[in-house]
């Protein structure tokens, strides 16, 4: 059963006349009754009963009639979905997001997709770089933003936006705050926040350690957003991606001796194929300009 045979035969339906439906849909009327009739051999019965210049739906035609209306419906509906869709009128897209990345790192470039992608709806999904691989490999998300302390797998491809540094973030007369920068040393002895989804936290503590510094662990969190309101609670320090402060009033240093970064990458499946949301939303990623470093 070809679609074409269905609007052929609906057209029979509306018009009740072979040559107007022919007419209707632009083909000779030979080409329409032989459709209808491949379509009645495919059936197993007449469709419509044709006395002399009268024509009618048999018992058969009226069944079969919302059946087919239905099918081409459906058809119609998926074509104007799938245009909408390659026209970025109606598109859908899962971004995953390393969820120690600030969300004021990417409100600048958000707003300026937005505006110029208005079609496109964004879903923004947090979690550790772990969850966020196994979300892109199962189809779950479009496109990752994550770092690692290793390499990727070879599964992913994976290019660099933008690097940071670590910093201590410190509260307002902490003793750090008469100091330019802070060597790894300095910290033997502070009371520390730590951030339990942090991707660096293991290498973070064995520098620490082999600088003679090993970690007093006072409080630990998932959440970002407690670890810095203890911060500025005067309860101890973390080390914290400089992008990454959401209270204007935490004060930071960077760290010397050794200097500790990250690398944050835009993260896709290779040879999974773009959809022309995510082509354009990677367009958007590669070109975006990242401020360099944070202004104290």
């Amino acid at each position: 059963m070809e679609m074409h045979q269905i609007r052929y035969f609906l057209a029979v339906c509306e018009t009740l006349n072979f040559t107007r439906a022919a007419d209707a849909c632009h083909v000779t009327q030979p080409a329409l009754s032989r459709a209808i009739q491949s379509l009645e051999q495919e059936i197993g019965g007449l469709l419509f009963r044709r006395e002399r210049n009268l024509t009618h739906l048999t018992d058969l035609g009226h069944l079969v009639r919302p059946h087919l209306e239905e099918v081409l419906q459906q058809a119609e509906s998926a074509k104007a979905s799938a245009k909408s869709f390659l026209k970025l009128e109606s598109a859908a897209l899962n971004l995953g997001v390393m969820c120690t990345i600030g969300p004021l790192r990417f409100m600048s470039f958000l707003a300026a997709f937005r505006a110029a992608n208005s079609g496109i709806e964004l879903t923004l999904v947090e979690g550790v770089p772990d969850r966020l691989s196994e979300l892109l490999e199962n189809g779950g998300l479009d496109v990752a933003v994550m770092a690692r302390p290793d390499a990727f797998p070879e599964r992913f491809n994976v290019e660099a936006l933008y690097s940071e540094r670590f910093v201590v973030a410190i509260p307002p007369g902490h003793r750090f705050t008469q100091m330019n920068a802070v060597e790894v040393q300095d910290l033997n002895g502070e009371s520390y926040l730590s951030r339990v989804n942090c991707e660096f936290k293991d290498r973070i503590a064995q520098t620490c350690m082999e600088h003679g510094a090993p970690l007093n662990r006072v409080y630990r969190s998932e959440r970002e957003d407690w670890i810095q309101t203890m911060v500025m609670a005067g309860l101890g320090i973390c080390f914290v991606p400089e992008f990454s402060l959401l209270y204007p009033g935490i004060q930071t240093r960077p760290v010397h001796e050794p200097e500790i970064t990250r690398e944050v990458s835009l993260v896709t499946m290779a040879g999974r194929r773009f959809s022309p949301a995510v082509s354009t939303f990677v367009t958007a990623l590669r070109r975006h300009s990242w401020p360099e470093e944070v202004k104290q």
